[in-house]
This record gives C-alpha cells, structure tokens and sequence, in this order.
C-alpha cells in the first residue's frame, strides 16, 4: 500500500478539535515542524499532546501554543519554553509532568497494546503518592492535582522493592519525523531523533510521519528500520528547504588556539 500524501497540509485535514496528539523530537532534534506548522495553518484547537517537551519559544510545538491551540500537555518537562511556563503558572494550560523514562515507556506500551506498568520511577515522590499540579488558577492557587496511583511490592527483580503503575498511552494522531522513509511507512530516525519519534509513532492511532528522504520499498534494509510501517498511515515527503531547517537550541563556542599556541602544544607533546 502507498501511503504517501501529496503535503502535510493534505496529511493533517482530519484532525479535529479536541485531538490526542503524540508528538515525536527531543529538543528540537527530530521535530516534525512541517506537519506541526500545516495543523497550525488547518486552525484545529483545544489540543491534548504528548511529548517529551513542548518545543521553544515560537518554534515546534510553541509555535501552536503561541495560538493557544494546545489544551493540555503530557512531558517530561518544560525545558527553555518560557512562554509554556507562564501559560501553565497562569492557569492556561494544563500540565501532567512525568518522568522522562516512564512517558517513553508509556508510549511504547500503548504501541504495543500494554495497558498499564509497574515502574520504581517515582515511587516515594508525588509522582505517586498525588499532589502534582497539572492545573494553576488565576490566582496561583493548584485547582488539578494528580491523583495517587496504585503501588506494588515485587522480589522478581532480588530484592522487594516497591514499584508505582504507570498507564500506557495511546493518542488519536501521532506526529513523526524521519530521516528516511518508503512508501510503506517503514522509517528510519537519525540519532537523537531515534529517541522519542519510534514510540510516539506506536501510540497514535493514525500516525503521519514526515520524511527528508522517500525511498522505494525493499530498499531499506529491514535490519535498518526503526519504526515498522505497520504503525504508520500517511507519509509526506519534505522538499529540500524544509528538510534543511535544523535549529540548534543552544550554541555553544570556543576560541579556536593560534598557530602559535599549537604549536607550543606540538612541542611539548613531542619532548
């Protein structure tokens, strides 16, 4: 089956309002900023997303939380979002933050029809015992709290120890981008874009990934795919800009020695 679409524009027309999103990336490495930004383009509101962050101040996920489009958040944290941490201090948005690892394997598990998981990631925080804020007032005051959730002993592992369940989930719609893609949907991620796109691309129900490459089927090698097609349903092919924009989220410098500094360091490395 060719699962390709003509644009992102065309990939994205179904999403409602209301929608579940699972959103793949890891800062801003591996964002679909393309099918993001023809969902932002398409007007659908009142959001509930999943993903690891929620992007940066006007760009990936900020740029629909910029339009208030976004309702909800599921992440592991806000990361250098100013303006997703004033929403959800302002009582705008609300926020369930959860451990790194365990919204990862709470992807995963939805992907693979896992309902629930026992995980010692919280276990002694509010992360189990309740009390988190996932929504502020207008006044500061926490108007949704977390609720507690159930905790187990095992041994299985030498030694009891105790564990919090931790529910899968599965979203309506799953965002994803690839660096290579085939026209069945198998796909492969590049580095730390493998992090999160794999198991936000299992949890959605309808997963539409974006791809810098398009390839034929068969000329993926199968021991190469990260992300079997049988979780994707609609692939769009990005044009060579588009595939080009690539942010750094935070630059990093140093003087570059002079030709005499190096070499009084050969120097002394030769004696």
């Amino acid at each position: 089956m060719d699962k390709t679409y003509p644009s992102a524009a065309a990939a994205v027309a179904d999403i409602p309002d209301g929608a579940s999103l699972a959103v793949g990336g890891f800062g801003l490495v591996g964002v679909p900023i393309v099918l993001i930004r023809a969902l932002l383009a398409l007007g659908s509101t009142n959001l509930q997303v999943a993903s690891n962050n929620c992007g940066v101040d006007g760009w990936g996920l900020g740029e629909l939380l910029r339009e208030g489009r976004i309702a909800r958040v599921i992440a592991s944290y806000i990361g250098e979002n100013k303006d997703f941490a004033r929403r959800y201090l302002g009582g705008e948005l609300e926020v369930e933050l959860t451990p790194q690892g365990t919204l990862a394997e709470r992807l995963r598990a939805g992907g693979t029809g896992i309902p629930a998981f026992f995980t010692a990631s919280g276990v002694g925080t509010m992360v189990a015992d309740g009390g988190l804020p996932w929504r502020y007032g207008q006044g500061g005051e926490v108007t949704v709290s977390s609720p507690p959730k159930e905790t187990r002993r095992f041994s299985s592992l030498g030694g009891e120890k105790e564990y919090v369940l931790e529910e899968a989930i599965v979203t309506d719609y799953a965002l994803v981008r690839a660096a290579k893609g085939d026209r069945h949907g198998n796909l492969v991620f590049e580095k730390s874009a493998r992090n999160f796109n794999p198991v936000a691309g299992m949890a959605g129900r309808i997963t539409i990934a974006e791809v810098n490459e398009l390839v034929e089927p068969g000329e993926i090698d199968p021991d190469q795919v990260h992300l079997a097609g049988i979780y994707v349903n609609r692939v769009v092919q990005l044009g060579a800009v588009d595939a080009a924009e690539l942010p750094i989220e935070k630059t990093t410098t140093r003087r570059r020695p002079t030709a005499s500094a190096r070499a009084r360091t050969e120097g002394n490395g030769a004696n």
